[in-house]
């Protein structure tokens, strides 16, 4: 069977060696009650410039880029919010990349400004990542690549020592981090300060795991 072509859409499927086809990651699915949809669609707007391409009264559809959704919400009448979610199996985030430290600062400080700070941040030895909780109490995770580069980022995590006695990662203050940043400090010398803990936030954000940072 021959491929089809759709304009305005770049090809990405991947087959492996043994031909499984790999599809690329398209979107994630919330649930939320009726009460809570509406402010869902105005976080997601105001966090990651999510807009809705189409509503009704049980669930949206959002975008912020030129696929026809990245977040869809569901908000049935029997939905009823989870109080002990956090604790609880299941997704733990959802997470969007920015391409430079730079942009991940400016969202951060932009976000701060409207009275919205993270509920942590960490560098991950792969990425640095602040946190921030939805409504509903959904983690979203703000990222942007240590290496600038997915290669040298997935050979970090596969045959880095230091990344296998610690896969979680460091804790880090923002604000430390945009002070540094602000004096000039390179992405490279903030991640490796970061991951050597001398931003640490105090205190530790107790995050519902093992302590870490």
């Amino acid at each position: 069977m021959s491929p089809t072509t759709h304009p305005g859409m770049v090809p990405q499927t991947e087959a492996t060696s043994d031909g499984i086809l790999r599809p690329t990651l398209h979107h994630v699915n919330l649930k939320t009650s009726p009460d809570g949809l509406q402010a869902l669609i105005d976080w997601y707007g105001v966090v990651v410039g999510a807009e809705v391409v189409f509503r009704y009264p049980m669930g949206a559809w959002l975008t912020n880029d030129r696929a026809n959704h990245r977040i869809a919400i569901l908000a049935f009448p029997q939905f009823r919010r989870d109080p002990e979610a956090m604790v609880h199996t299941g997704l733990h985030h959802t997470a969007f990349e920015y391409d430079c430290l730079e942009k991940l600062m400016a969202s951060y400080v932009r976000l701060r400004d409207l009275g919205m700070t993270p509920f942590f941040a960490m560098d991950h030895g792969l990425t640095m990542s602040i946190y921030y909780l939805d409504p509903d109490g959904n983690a979203v995770e703000l990222q942007t690549d240590n290496y600038g580069s997915w290669d040298e980022s997935q050979a970090f995590m596969r045959s880095a020592l230091e990344f296998r006695e610690n896969p979680l990662g460091v804790f880090f203050d923002p604000e430390q981090v945009l002070a540094a940043l602000e004096a000039a400090a390179s992405h490279p010398e903030i991640h490796q300060r970061a991951f050597a803990a001398e931003y640490l936030p105090d205190p530790i954000p107790d995050i519902g795991g093992p302590e870490i940072g």
